[in-house]
């Protein structure tokens, strides 16, 4: 880790921050005793948890029919801690806070169409959907699930759902019908709606085979909504049980003034899911006032999003931060919303966005920041990007050498927030803020509000050394439930079996002597060589340096009663695994890490699977290793590369 660091903000950003409006705030309810500076305002919202989110509701003009005058029925309580307990109000109202004609969503695919909708658009269509919805017999509580890509009639569907109470569910287009009925089916949806196509690296891939399966399996499904992306709506409509298109739907009908199911804090949104690649996934329930209010705080004041900004997300409608993308809108900026393949039609298109809509915010993966470094191209050497205020970074720990590669490959003065949460959470624990210096391969810190801490293995709060990640205290946005958990017992097990009390989030990590966070991997995917604990993003960041590597995966498998640490790569084109790249790679683990770490086998594989939203899955790589079946394998992008893994000569001696 570099001494000094990548990234420091300057005073008059610092100045600018909404941070310091929301301390000139507190300032004016609490006088001279008010926190001032994000360390500050992070120790007020754990030690004054009732008067920070009462701060932040009313701060960010939260839109309720009811507040009510508790913040927290049973403080310290986790789970189920009853924020506003009496509050009343409706996510979707509080997103569609303007009603004019500056941009609210900016649309592009690979394939070059280029929407724009209003605020006054959007509310527009969210109303006719709205009457759509009513008509077809929605009501508060029923679900609306969704096949989709990052389009506009996303955004409008979850919008549109929300505002009756009803709930939202939704994966990406290019899951197989499997993986949609594991998700959609466990939780019995009244309507489906789907695009009729997609594209995807310079291919069209039509929906009426996946989507006629799916209905056909799903009994409570009453109709079928198809919208048009791929030109061919009407004749997919036709031909898929129960549908209808869009378009029909609403030809005949005119935009009215929307209305809004007033419903408790708690109140369910919309469902997420574990990655599932140990099982069925889990259905992860959120609600309307803790979404709202966590992701107010991560946008308007970890993320510093002001009004007007352009925030982009690179993410599917199957991963958490497309739903945290959406609420960008309640901190009144423009979404940019992408679809198809980032590196098509070549590693420019991304970026070339950026440029052309004058984006502030370009979130991405760890993974396409380092597979953007090893592709050669650098944004700063052909592109301005003058708007461009902060990168984020999630979905796995992002190394040293993709800290640098942003300053020294994209622009030099911008924030590089590296966040890590969950879908358990849908947001973050530790991330970004406004006032701080940026290290490399270390996330800035805890966000506002979430008690983080890293315990080791008998519960004890540890600095400077690796342990779980734990959150202390309760925070809006845990889950209200999962699906079919009537008696909460696994919701219990998820996260609170480990210790009494205390969130326990899964992750391998530790905090740095000046409070950054490092994350080392998956707490169960961690390697156990010797009974020494080794997070896989350790050699990760050491192995992806090496240029003939692309990307590696490691586990540890069971071997003479200890476990061996086995590696495996994946090269670039034309390039073997000879014993030279072997005792390169081996040397750079030694040295960057520890000789621990390195591998007793390296072998070099053609792919490596990973999730729906690119996440490598090492758990299911050792199963297949130790011979044992794969649960679920409809919730993997590939699941055809596991079949490189099974019976390995190598793994025998």
């Amino acid at each position: 880790m570099t001494a000094s660091p990548l990234w420091t903000p300057s005073d008059e950003r610092r100045a600018g921050a909404n941070l310091r409006r929301f301390e000139a705030f507190l300032a004016g309810r609490l006088g001279p005793s008010a926190p001032k500076g994000f360390r500050a305002v992070q120790a007020f919202s754990l030690t004054q948890p009732e008067q920070f989110w009462d701060a932040v509701w009313t701060f960010c003009k939260v839109r309720a029919s009811a507040k009510g005058g508790t913040v927290i029925a049973h403080p310290g309580r986790m789970p189920h801690p009853g924020f506003f307990p009496q509050a009343a109000l409706n996510y979707a109202e509080n997103l569609l806070i303007k009603a004019d004609d500056t941009p609210a969503l900016i649309f592009r695919s690979e394939n070059g169409t280029r929407l724009e909708l209003s605020w006054h658009d959007l509310a527009d269509q969210v109303s006719l959907l709205q009457q759509v919805l009513i008509n077809l017999g929605v009501r508060k509580g029923d679900r609306v699930c969704a096949v989709v890509p990052n389009h506009p009639v996303a955004v409008i569907g979850l919008l549109a759902c929300a505002s009756l109470g009803a709930i939202w569910s939704s994966c990406s287009p290019d899951f197989g019908e499997r993986g949609i009925l594991d998700r959609f089916g466990q939780i019995e949806p009244k309507v489906l709606l789907c695009c009729d196509g997609y594209f995807y690296g310079g291919k069209t891939f039509m929906l009426t085979e996946k989507i006629t399966t799916v209905v056909k399996a799903m009994p409570s499904v009453s109709r079928v909504i198809v919208f048009d992306y791929a030109g061919k709506a009407a004749e997919v409509a036709a031909a898929v049980p129960l549908g209808a298109s869009l378009a029909v739907l609403t030809r005949d009908m005119t935009a009215k003034p929307l209305t809004f199911a007033q419903v408790p804090f708690d109140h369910p949104l919309y469902i997420l899911y574990s990655s599932g690649t140990t099982g069925i996934p889990k259905c992860i329930v959120h609600g309307h006032g803790g979404i709202l209010l966590k992701h107010l705080v991560e946008h308007v004041l970890n993320t510093d999003v002001k009004p007007g900004d352009r925030v982009f997300y690179f993410s599917t409608c199957g991963w958490m931060m497309w739903n945290w993308l959406v609420s960008g809108l309640a901190a009144g900026a423009t979404l940019l919303l992408f679809d198809g393949s980032p590196f098509h039609p070549s590693e420019r298109v991304l970026f070339d966005y950026a440029e052309e809509e004058g984006m502030t915010h370009f979130g991405t993966s760890a993974k396409y920041i380092d597979s953007l470094r090893k592709s050669g191209f650098r944004p700063k050497d052909h592109l301005k990007l003058a708007g461009l205020r902060s990168v984020l970074s999630t979905g796995s720990p992002l190394s040293e050498d993709g800290f640098t590669f942003i300053y020294d490959g994209v622009k030099d003065d911008v924030q590089l927030a590296s966040i890590s949460g969950g879908t358990d959470i849908c947001g973050c624990f530790v991330g970004g803020n406004p006032d701080e210096p940026v290290h490399a391969g270390e996330i800035q810190g805890p966000m506002l509000g979430v008690a983080v801490d890293v315990f080791d293995d008998e519960g004890r709060p540890v600095l400077a050394e690796k342990g779980e990640l734990v959150c202390t205290q309760p925070f809006p946005s845990m889950p209200v439930m999962f699906w079919n958990d009537p008696s909460g017992e696994k919701y219990h097990n998820a996260y609170f079996a480990r210790f009494t009390g205390i969130w326990c989030h899964g992750d391998f990590a530790e905090l740095t002597p000046h409070r950054g966070m490092i994350i080392h991997g998956r707490s169960d995917a961690t390697l156990n060589p010797g009974g020494v604990r080794i997070g896989t993003a350790e050699i990760y960041a050491q192995v992806e340096r090496i240029p003939d590597v692309l990307e590696a995966l490691a586990i540890g498998q069971d071997w003479q009663g200890d476990v061996r640490v086995i590696l495996f790569v994946r090269l670039r084109a034309g390039v073997s695994l000879t014993d030279e790249l072997v005792a390169a790679v081996k040397k750079a683990i030694r040295e960057g890490a520890s000789p621990r770490h390195v591998p007793a086998r390296i072998i070099a594989v053609a792919d490596i699977p990973r999730t729906k939203s690119g996440k490598i899955t090492e758990l299911a790589v050792r199963e297949v290793v130790h011979g044992r079946p794969v649960k679920n394998k409809e919730a993997l992008a590939n699941p055809e590369a596991l079949d490189l893994y099974a019976n390995l000569p190598a793994l025998q001696d």
